[in-house]
């Protein structure tokens, strides 16, 4: 990562405030040290960033195939929102422990969940998408935090090979059925259609 300096602005406490004196920039540490969770929340980035145990960490960028199945599943659950009584969010800051924020691909919650500006409990479905340069390895120990976080619905996508896994606590499986499910409900995601999808762009 390189060295760059975050800004924000501060509320100064004291003085009048009419002056147009309450306000000035004040510098982060940068993407190396050691953040607050104040900070981080303070502060935002494009494409967001991740919040690991103090540390700000850059996530891969998708590119084409990535940005494909991400829109079809954000659109295609936006669609079946009534149906399977689920809210769909495309990268969310979701606050899995203390000093722990990651940003999912594509985040489900069930309808009639309320939170304010990022999620603080375990949502229905987690979606990670694998870029070029993001590894299985790396990806599975995303999953794992997220499973101890108290998620039931872990689904990895890596768009190249047109492969689906689902991390459940027996650890990462392949999916072999053809569809992404929830079970005990009626959300179903065929694979084959989503992967459809990149042969039309």
């Amino acid at each position: 990562m390189g060295r760059e300096t975050a800004i924000f602005c501060l509320h100064v406490c004291g003085g009048d405030s009419d002056s147009g004196d309450n306000q000035c920039m004040a510098t982060l540490p940068t993407s190396e040290d050691l953040w607050t969770v104040l900070e981080y929340l303070r502060t935002s980035w494009s494409p967001d960033r991740e919040y690991v145990d103090g540390r700000i960490e850059e996530r891969n960028l998708g590119e084409k195939e990535h940005s494909i199945i991400q829109r079809y599943l954000t659109v295609l659950f936006a669609i079946k929102r009534a149906e399977w009584g689920v809210e769909v969010f495309p990268e969310l800051r979701t606050q899995i422990a203390a000093r722990n924020f990651r940003v999912p691909d594509v985040l489900v919650v069930r309808a009639g969940e309320s939170f304010e500006r990022y999620l603080t409990h375990p949502p229905l479905i987690a979606v990670e998408i694998l870029s070029p340069e993001d590894t299985l390895r790396k990806m599975q120990e995303k999953a794992a935090q997220y499973r101890t976080f108290g998620i039931e619905n872990i689904w990895i996508i890596d768009p190249e090979p047109r492969i689906a896994y689902s991390y459940t606590s027996a650890g990462l499986e392949e999916i072999q059925t053809g569809e992404l499910v929830v079970p005990e409900t009626t959300i179903r995601v065929v694979l084959g259609e989503m992967f459809a999808e990149l042969d039309r762009v």
